[in-house]
C-alpha cells in the first residue's frame, strides 16, 4: 500500500501538476518513511481530496510528488460522532486514535461530571490540539481522505441539545436496550451520536438530562468495557448495521 501524506494544498491540484511537500510532512517522508525516487504515493487535504502521484525527489526539506491521479470523495452519510469523557492517563487518547481508524467523522471531548481529568482555562486547549494532532496521525495512517474534526471541550446541557437534531446513544453497560436494537433507527439516522463516559461511569443525573432531551440509553453486550474500548467497539457494531463492513 502506497504510503499517504496530507497537504492542504493537494485539493487545488489536478494530474500532470507539481505537489512540494514542506515542513513536518517532507521530514516525515524522506527520513522517517525514507520515501525514494519513482515510489508511489497518495496524498489528500484532509477534506475529501486524494491524489495519487510519484515521487520525483526527496530531501529533509522538500519532498516533489508529480501528481498522477486524482479522486474527490464525498463525506460519509451518516455522520459517526464520538462523545467522549475526558479519562485519567491515555486512556481517551487511545479511544480517540481508534475511533479515527474505524471511520468517527468528528470527536467530541466531554466534561462529564465524573471526569477525573478537567479541562480548564488553557489546558482545554491544549488538549484540544493533542487530541486533533493524534486524529491526523491515525487518519494518515488509515489512508482516510477526511481526517475527523475535533470539537471545543462540550458540557452536559450541550450535548443534550444535540438530541433535537440527531440519534444520541448513550453506552450505559446497566441499560436494558441493546445497541444492536437500534439497527433501524441507525439506518435511518443523518447523524449518529454515540456517547461515552468516564472510568467511574456516567452520573444519574446525566443520564437523566440525556435521557430526557431525547437520547437513547443502550449497553455494548454483556460486559462492562473501559472507556478507552467502549466507543470504538460501538463504532464497529454501527458499521455493520450501516452495512460499511
Amino acid at each position: 500500500m502506497p504510503l499517504h501524506f496530507v497537504d492542504p494544498t493537494a485539493g487545488a491540484l489536478q494530474p500532470g501538476e507539481l505537489l512540494v511537500l514542506t515542513g513536518a510532512e517532507a521530514h516525515h517522508a524522506a527520513v522517517v518513511r525514507r520515501i525514494r525516487v519513482g515510489e508511489e504515493v497518495t496524498v489528500g487535504d484532509g477534506a475529501g481530496t486524494w491524489l495519487t502521484g510519484t515521487c520525483e525527489s526527496a530531501s529533509s526539506r522538500e519532498v516533489e510528488v508529480r501528481v498522477t491521479g486524482r479522486r474527490d470523495v464525498p463525506a460519509s452519510s451518516p455522520r459517526l460522532v464520538l462523545v467522549q469523557a475526558l479519562a485519567k492517563g491515555d486512556r481517551d487518547e487511545l479511544a480517540v486514535q481508534a475511533a479515527t481508524e474505524l471511520g468517527v467523522d468528528e470527536i467530541v471531548p466531554w466534561q462529564a461530571a465524573r471526569s477525573v481529568s478537567r479541562w480548564e482555562g488553557m489546558k482545554a486547549e491544549k488538549g484540544r490540539a493533542r487530541w486533533e494532532a493524534i486524529v491526523r496521525e491515525a487518519a494518515k495512517q488509515a489512508h482516510r481522505p477526511w481526517i475527523p474534526q475535533v470539537s471545543g471541550l462540550t458540557r452536559t446541557a450541550q450535548l443534550a441539545e444535540r438530541a433535537a437534531s440527531a440519534l444520541v446513544v448513550v453506552l450505559e453497560p446497566s441499560a436494558e436496550e441493546a445497541l444492536t436494537g437500534l439497527a433501524a433507527q441507525v439506518r435511518d439516522a443523518d447523524e449518529i451520536v454515540l456517547v461515552v463516559g468516564p472510568e467511574g461511569g456516567i452520573a444519574t443525573e446525566e443520564l437523566q438530562a440525556l435521557q430526557s432531551a431525547g437520547a437513547r440509553i443502550a449497553r455494548l453486550g454483556t460486559e462492562v468495557l473501559r472507556t478507552s474500548t467502549a466507543g470504538p467497539a460501538a463504532l464497529a457494531a454501527v458499521a455493520v448495521a450501516l452495512g460499511r463492513w
